[in-house]
């Protein structure tokens, strides 16, 4: 009972630590492609995201070239953030479905091809909450908004734990309403191949009777 607590918590502090990692992700896109990056997420959570088109040079505006399309939809297909031609931007929002949310970034057809680098911040939950724009300078209050800070790592790790218990119920539901619609299926396949079977017999039987065989 110890060993599993102290599991527990090893967990819980591990996820706390992970939950404060910022996920920044930076790729490529070539003119006229479409990439697309997925994130689950739980229902009533908080998501913000903030994307630049990266200037090659720096000295000089960004050339037309370098414009993306964005689009952050749910799994059900409703649009919750669209820009076009943009060179950088960013979102916010509430979910109010769970799932997987979807934002697809679009290069601007360019002849030549050309490659694009983009950065994209995506924070859902915690993570969203910019905890040190509101610290002071003071070390109490930092303290004090270090400890908000953590609260509110471990309430979205609890919320967090209890709709990974959620997904797995419905997955189990999934999984038995599955085996149940098979093994009807092995029973009806069952009953049709003694039908075809017996019908069989009788056809033999009669046809031999027929030819006097037997």
């Amino acid at each position: 009972m110890v060993l599993q607590s102290l599991n527990l918590c090893t967990i819980l502090l591990f996820l706390a630590i992970a939950s404060q990692v910022s996920q920044s992700l930076h790729f490529e896109l070539h003119s006229g492609r479409t990439k697309c990056i997925s994130e689950d997420i739980k229902s009533n959570s908080m998501t913000v995201g903030k994307y630049t088109v990266v200037n090659p040079n720096e000295a000089h505006p960004s050339p037309p070239s370098h414009k993306i399309s964005i689009r952050v939809t749910s799994s059900y297909g409703n649009t919750y953030h669209h820009a076009e031609d943009v060179e950088s931007g960013q979102f916010a929002f509430t979910t109010v479905e769970a799932g997987d949310y979807m934002a697809c970034f679009t290069a601007v057809d360019h002849k030549p091809e050309v490659t694009l680098s983009i950065d994209f911040d995506w924070r859902t939950g915690v993570q969203s909450k910019s905890w040190s724009s509101v610290a002071k300078k003071s070390q109490v209050e930092v303290m004090e908004f270090d400890v908000k800070r953590l609260i509110e790592t471990v309430n979205s790790i609890h919320e967090e734990m209890f709709y990974l218990r959620e997904r797995e119920e419905e997955m189990q539901n999934l999984n038995r309403a599955t085996n149940s619609k098979m093994a009807w299926l092995g029973f009806l396949s069952l009953f049709v191949c003694l039908g075809v079977a017996g019908m069989q017999f009788v056809h033999l039987k009669t046809f031999f009777e027929k030819k006097k065989v037997i």
